[in-house]
């Protein structure tokens, strides 16, 4: 089992050592999705292109390395021994920036879930957030010492796969928890507030996610959240940065390259599956949302893995 020694030291040292792990567990360039649900793993050895994405609610931490993140026209920066929480899915577009053969990139991603931070925020009573407070659909904060471990415990675990089932939640319950009385616990708490616009709109963004076949009706959609359409449609640019229709359509295309990239389906089945009746309007789409047709945009994903 590979597991270093988690003692009390200083956090560039807890660092370190959750980049060995990382390192460990994904020894060649790529990405790694883990036994823990919800737990991937990164690697690069060179700066990538530029990729629009939807990185939906999770903590991302980057160990070794860093990466530029571009959110409603702004480039955040992303760098080593930070963690950059989503609280609500934002379309962006990301890179590596910072990345050798001699020195990787080593991050990790993940996901949580909402009604378990609700759970955990009630237990806590923790004040919800003003409603005049705008809240922040992402935050990029320093790892303090005490997340740096409990993140490392958990890649500790995933060498003792006969316990990862039964302390892994437990220590996702420590990162919440340290998550929520951190810096970036204003943030988590926004969509977990009780009636908040933002928590309206999550509610429809996880709806978006499970139906992509369906056609997309904004009245219906804001009947859903006691909101009229214009209202609706305010609050929903105000949280994503987008249209209601512009996220649609990103989500459609985004789960159309994954089916693709990680299930081989041709481009006409692709678009089938999310929806579009036209595969000459997908391959169009496609084209302007990730700047090649769909085989040539595949064909260089797998290159630059």
């Amino acid at each position: 089992m590979f597991q270093p020694d988690i003692a009390d030291e200083p956090g560039h040292q807890r660092l370190a050592r959750l980049a060995m792990l990382m390192a460990h567990h994904v020894p060649a360039a790529g990405d790694v999705t883990t036994a823990f649900p919800g737990l991937s793993l990164h690697r690069r050895h060179a700066p990538t292109d530029p990729m629009r994405c939807i990185y939906g609610l999770g903590l991302g931490v980057v160990a070794q390395g860093s990466k530029h993140v571009m959110q409603h026209g702004a480039v955040l920066q992303y760098r080593a021994g930070q963690g950059m929480l989503t609280s609500i899915d934002q379309p962006v577009v990301s890179h590596v920036a910072e990345a050798s053969v001699h020195r990787p990139f080593l991050g990790m991603m993940l996901t949580l879930d909402v009604s378990l931070i609700t759970r955990i925020a009630a237990d806590m009573r923790l004040p919800e957030p003003a409603r005049a407070a705008k809240p922040q659909a992402i935050v990029i904060a320093d790892l303090d010492g005490d997340l740096l471990s409990a993140l490392q415990r958990l890649l500790g675990l995933l060498d003792e796969p006969a316990v990862l089932a039964h302390l892994g939640p437990l220590i996702q319950q420590e990162i919440i928890i340290r998550l929520l009385v951190g810096p970036h616990g204003a943030a988590l708490r926004h969509p977990v507030a009780n009636g908040s616009p933002m928590q309206q709109i999550a509610k429809v963004v996880a709806w978006l996610k499970q139906s992509l076949s369906e056609p997309l009706r904004i009245d219906e959609l804001a009947e859903r959240v006691h909101m009229s359409p214009s209202t609706f449609r305010q609050h929903f640019r105000t949280m994503t940065g987008v249209s209601p229709l512009q996220f649609h359509k990103q989500l459609r295309l985004q789960e159309a390259r994954q089916l693709m990239l990680n299930q081989h389906l041709d481009a006409g089945q692709a678009a089938g599956k999310v929806g579009y009746e036209s595969a000459s309007q997908f391959s169009r789409e496609y084209a302007r949302a990730f700047g090649e047709p769909p085989q040539r945009d595949i064909r260089r994903m797998r290159e630059q893995a």
